[in-house]
């Protein structure tokens, strides 16, 4: 919806790159994520993957039952176990994030809790807001803006990110809404 009303301007600004296509063609390219080594390159449904896979050898190294050493190829067995295949070398497997060699430990899961947290939030707003559809396709973004700034950005830091998203949308925390949004968009 965002893209019909911006299309336009889209098509003005890059009119050589854009020729022959539709906005339908570049938002299903956008969408289309083939399986990736990389994190930053994986689709929406398989980020979250790559994120459990960081989480799960974090886990291990904080614990003491995986040495740094053995990192290589453990990652590699995870990424085969989860996301079907290794990557094809250690720059694009266990050394394609600084977040590690930084000291950030127990970074990663909050990358999945803000994909989990915006579901829900987006699926409050859409319930409470019955025109957002027309209201997007013609660019109008305040009913958007203004939601978010009544249920989430006046609160701050008032209260955990949890505690937030109950307050907002009535209902505690859940992939429930990320999972029904991965299932409406991809089947």
């Amino acid at each position: 919806l965002f893209w019909r009303h911006r299309w336009p301007v889209l098509r003005a600004a890059f009119p050589k790159l854009l020729k022959g296509l539709s906005a339908s063609d570049v938002v299903e390219h956008l969408l289309h994520a083939p399986p990736s080594p990389v994190r930053l390159q994986a689709g929406e449904v398989a980020y979250s993957l790559h994120i459990l896979l960081r989480y799960r050898l974090e886990k291990e190294l904080v614990t003491g039952a995986l040495k740094v050493r053995d990192i290589p190829a453990a990652w590699n067995a995870e990424s085969k176990r989860l996301l079907g295949a290794p990557p094809p070398d250690d720059r694009r497997g266990c050394l394609q994030d600084i977040h590690w060699s930084g000291g950030s430990f127990g970074y990663f899961p909050t990358y999945a809790l803000g994909n989990l947290y915006g579901a829900q939030l987006f699926a409050q707003f859409r319930k409470e807001t019955p025109s957002w559809p027309k209201d997007l396709a013609r660019g109008k973004m305040t009913p958007l803006k203004d939601w978010l700034l009544a249920k989430v950005y006046r609160h701050g830091r008032r209260w955990p990110a949890a505690e937030l998203v109950r307050r907002a949308t009535g209902r505690p925390a859940s992939a429930a809404a990320f999972l029904a949004h991965l299932e409406a968009r991809y089947g």
